[in-house]
């Protein structure tokens, strides 16, 4: 009973992806971990079949379990070695065995196959992240990475050196190099366990993808400051960046899911972590001009999306292509929504805006349409080593994948305050005032630019405003008028045509994400998503 009531709340938090399988099994401190996990592993592994069994025998209906918990009966009934469970539920299962053995039976002659196993897609018998290298994070609140390296080495680890190319990566067992581009990640062949090892468990090692450190360690926030984990939970992301503020400053972490910043604060209060504030609250909600935010300067933002990028959470089934991007106008709705509001906080320098997602709606398009609404923010260029770039013309973003990078699907942009195009703004707008008229320099006369194209950035009009304060002599009143009323006419046609320019600059851009803009402009959208991947 107790072990398929824990397996089916395992692969429930596997599908919000409150973490990895493997990880979400050990941390359930279960008896017997070898046999959940396989149970869990196995279910999880059938799970079209399984489904496809349960909704045409009606099982739910008739015996009112949750999803979760009828795949892991359904599975150990028909294809595992048989129901550990007695009492009610053994009962209920096998009054209805009948009817799922002869559904099984239809599937396997729908799709002419005799074993089990031969039901599996292909990508499930042949995972593509299969060959994937274990990446270990040190984590530099507890220890370093030279002391981690001599622990690895008394286990029977052999040192690489520094990577240097990609095919360093690709290691032979109990090996090890140290990343290429992350100075705190330690790289080893695939399937390294670590989930016993006494590093794992006193939070000096992390187990993270590599894609997935690139957010925190990009938005490089100095010890001190003030910074913001927009979509914290399950916190791998969030203890990343306490490490690198050396636990100094203050961290604010939101999440929406109570049980996600529950094992939130565990994998935190194993890290060592003590800088951070935890809120059981919406970011959308959260007051960006409140008083305890007025010195954040860093957000990071990982908001739901796809998951389209995370082998484990690739959907081999053949869904309509309709519902799908409906499914993807909805999370980048929603995904601009957070964006803007993350930059609507008043000291905020920098923002990162990362996803688990390969689609160019959700990653490119967001960040288009979120550049076109805050023109006081620029992309800043990304490791200029990184061998994938975001799609064009967003190059200075980065984007992670199995075949480039040896990493899960991944999308990185940095946002930075443009301190310039501010400040440009503020002056011209001085300058267009009636005030600015009587204190501007009587010098920019002798200038009387006639040619807006001959100008980079300054107004022409504010060049020939301060003309009509100096020319004051009685005797060329006549010529005055006349040489106002031409200046008046350039002063008006210039800005005109440096509207009509912007309008077009907006429309351009506009057309790239229109689907984006639209969704936005709709208002709040109901989002069946998968929260972000650590």
């Amino acid at each position: 009973m107790a072990l398929y009531v824990k397996a089916a709340d395992i692969l429930e938090k596997a599908e919000r992806k409150q973490g990895a399988l493997k990880t979400l099994v050990y941390d359930s401190k279960f008896s017997n971990i070898k046999q959940l996990f396989a149970l869990v592993c196995e279910t999880q592994k059938f799970s079209s079949v399984l489904l496809e069994i349960i909704e045409h025998t009606k099982l739910l209906k008739q015996t009112r379990l949750s999803p979760h918990l009828a795949m892991v009966l359904v599975y150990d009934l028909l294809i595992g070695q048989g129901l550990k469970c007695g009492g009610s539920w053994k009962v209920m299962m096998m009054k209805h065995r009948a009817r799922l053995q002869a559904a099984l039976a239809r599937i396997k002659v729908k799709q002419k196959v005799s074993r089990n196993e031969d039901l599996l897609p292909a990508d499930v018998l042949n995972p593509a992240g299969e060959h994937l290298p274990r990446y270990v994070r040190v984590n530099t609140l507890k220890t370093t990475v030279e002391d981690v390296g001599v622990y690895l080495k008394r286990d029977g680890f052999t040192f690489q050196g520094n990577a240097s190319r990609l095919e360093d990566l690709t290691l032979k067992e109990n090996h090890f190099v140290r990343d290429m581009h992350l100075p705190e990640l330690l790289v080893l062949a695939p399937k390294t366990d670590f989930h016993d090892h006494f590093l794992y468990k006193g939070g000096h090692i992390i187990l993270q993808d590599k894609a997935s450190c690139l957010p925190a360690y990009l938005l490089n926030p100095p010890p001190g400051c003030h910074v913001i984990d927009a979509c914290a939970a399950p916190g791998n992301k969030t203890s990343h960046l306490a490490a690198i503020m050396k636990n100094k400053g203050k961290l604010f972490a939101f999440d929406l899911d109570a049980k996600r910043l529950s094992t939130m604060s565990t994998l935190l209060l194993r890290a060592g972590v003590t800088c951070h504030q935890l809120a059981h609250q919406d970011f959308l909600k959260v007051e960006s001009d409140g008083a305890q935010y007025k010195d954040v300067e860093y957000i990071l933002l990982d908001p739901s999306c796809s998951g389209s990028g995370m082998v484990c959470l690739r959907d081999s089934t053949s869904a309509k292509q309709e519902k799908e991007q409906a499914r993807l106008a909805s999370l980048a709705s929603f995904q601009l929504r957070c964006l803007n509001h993350a930059l609507r906080f008043p000291r905020l320098k920098r923002l990162v805006y990362s996803t688990c997602s390969i689609h160019r709606q959700e990653n490119e398009d967001v960040i288009g349409a979120c550049l076109q609404q805050n023109p006081g923010f620029r992309l800043v260029p990304l490791l200029a080593q990184w061998p994938e770039r975001g799609l064009e013309p967003f190059t200075q973003c980065l984007r992670a994948s199995i075949a480039t990078t040896r990493t899960h699907g991944f999308f990185v942009a940095l946002l930075e305050k443009h301190s310039e195009a501010v400040n440009t703004t503020q002056e011209a707008v001085e300058i267009s005032g009636p005030e600015a008229t009587t204190t501007h320099s009587p010098h920019a006369c002798e200038e009387k630019p006639e040619d807006p194209e001959s100008e980079d950035e300054q107004t022409p009009a504010a060049d020939v405003m301060p003309c009509r304060q100096t020319a004051s002599a009685p005797g060329k009143k006549r010529k005055r008028k006349r040489k106002n009323k031409t200046t008046t006419t350039v002063a008006a046609a210039v800005p005109a045509a440096a509207a009509a320019a912007a309008v077009a600059v907006v429309a351009v851009v506009a057309a790239a994400v229109p689907a984006v803009v639209a969704a936005a402009a709709a208002g709040p959208a109901v989002v069946a998503a998968v929260p972000p991947a650590e």
